[in-house]
């Protein structure tokens, strides 16, 4: 269990960062994630486990911007200023031999941050699960409690209005 959630930390940590635009918000969101995962699923199967977590994940995430929508921002101000520093933020990145590069590679996954918090959340989920974290059609149905029609469509419509978000930035 250990190794498999060190192996999607970091990765659930930006599906909840780009999906709530809030780094503290992601960093909870994952932790009381994998909290729930190991309370009620550790007895499960290893191969249950990446359906189950990106389920529960998807589900905090859902949670929190219900909340939001809510009128809960005020509680934040109050008392979720915690100036913690973010582990996976201020981990290493791995060392670029061409500058240009890395420039040019980390402006092109702003732009696709970006376009990613423009879309409907269930279409993010849709494209953050199959294209980020490579799961199947049937797994990313289970982790989003829906059809695998249903995410076969929300994947599609979110590639269409990537697309046109990426190649046309301006529209």
């Amino acid at each position: 269990m250990d190794r498999f959630l060190a192996g999607v930390e970091r990765r659930a940590y930006q599906m909840a960062r780009v999906s709530t635009g809030d780094p503290d918000a992601a960093l909870d969101i994952v932790q009381d994630a994998m909290y729930r995962l190991v309370k009620s699923y550790q007895h499960k199967s290893a191969d249950d486990w990446p359906p189950l977590f990106y389920r529960i994940l998807n589900n905090a995430i859902t949670d929190w911007h219900r909340q939001r929508s809510r009128g809960w921002k005020v509680f934040d101000r109050w008392f979720g200023a915690d100036d913690t520093v973010d582990p996976v933020n201020t981990a290493p990145a791995p060392v670029s031999l061409q500058p240009e590069r890395q420039v040019q590679t980390n402006e092109s996954l702003q732009q696709l941050e970006t376009a990613l918090q423009e879309l409907p959340p269930r279409q993010q989920q849709a494209f953050m699960l199959r294209c980020w974290e490579g799961l199947s059609t049937r797994d990313t149905a289970t982790a989003m409690g829906c059809s695998e029609g249903t995410v076969k469509t929300l994947y599609s419509r979110a590639l269409h209005r990537l697309r046109e978000q990426l190649e046309h930035p301006d529209a």
